[in-house]
């Protein structure tokens, strides 16, 4: 079974919730503290990290933005606050699901299980694939990907999300169908998790994000990729 790393400063939860988990047969690893956290996420490379926001010495949000920074670890975010904003805060920097506190041992149980689905189910294909549009090449096997020469540093969700949308260039695909694609059916997430994953991707691979010759927003449906009959290289621009 996978092992799981609990993050969470407040006693009596983190027990609670650790003894739950153990009992669906997850390893689990604790911390009380954003720096401990980081530390055994690093050192430990779980299957699966359980984050509260409000952390004493390292906030949930800075030790989300670090490790989004080094791996495609699946996150859950935890807080006691209901504003939106921190909801898709958290979203924004890379975490896979929220759950606001109080919160139902089953609801988090169903999320914890979906997420770790889909993390088993990435496809890991053995078969060659080169994906090319415009100056973007996409290596499916190796899960690499250029603009021109320059190699992208894509996590997982972009990576899936680039394919996708190249793999039916010229093809307005909804929201929920990307979501259904690259997140999978279980899901339970929304559909501003693929704008902003949209944006992450028009920052890396657009000549100017602000207004984007590959991902083009079609209004009302979600997005449609497109390869630009002719675009200047990095070095060409220069």
């Amino acid at each position: 079974m996978p092992t799981i790393l609990l993050v969470e400063d407040e006693n009596t939860l983190a027990e609670t919730l650790r003894y739950n988990l153990e009992r669906e047969g997850y390893v689990v690893l604790l911390a009380h503290d954003g720096v401990q956290g980081l530390e055994l996420a690093r050192r430990e490379q779980p299957g699966l990290l359980i984050l509260d926001i409000m952390l004493p010495r390292l906030d949930g949000f800075s030790v989300c933005r670090i490790l989004r920074q080094e791996s495609d670890i699946p996150m859950i975010m935890l807080t006691a606050r209901q504003d939106e904003v921190d909801r898709i805060a958290g979203l924004e920097l890379g975490a896979d699901d929220y759950v606001t506190k109080p919160f139902s041992l089953g609801e988090l149980l169903a999320r914890v299980r979906a997420i770790l689905r889909r993390a088993e189910r990435q496809p890991h294909s053995s078969n060659r694939e080169v994906l090319e549009a415009g100056l973007l090449r996409v290596d499916t096997s190796s899960r690499r990907a250029w603009r021109d020469s320059d190699e992208l540093s894509l996590p997982q969700k972009e990576f899936d999300l680039l394919t996708c949308l190249i793999r039916n260039r010229g093809i307005a695909l909804s929201r929920d169908l990307l979501l259904e694609r690259v997140w999978g059916l279980d899901f339970l997430g929304d559909s501003r998790t693929v704008d902003v994953h949209i944006r992450w991707l028009r920052e890396k691979i657009e000549p100017d994000p602000a207004r984007p010759r590959y991902i083009q927003t079609v209004r009302g449906v979600g997005y449609r990729f497109e390869a630009p009959m002719t675009e200047l290289s990095p070095q060409e621009q220069n």
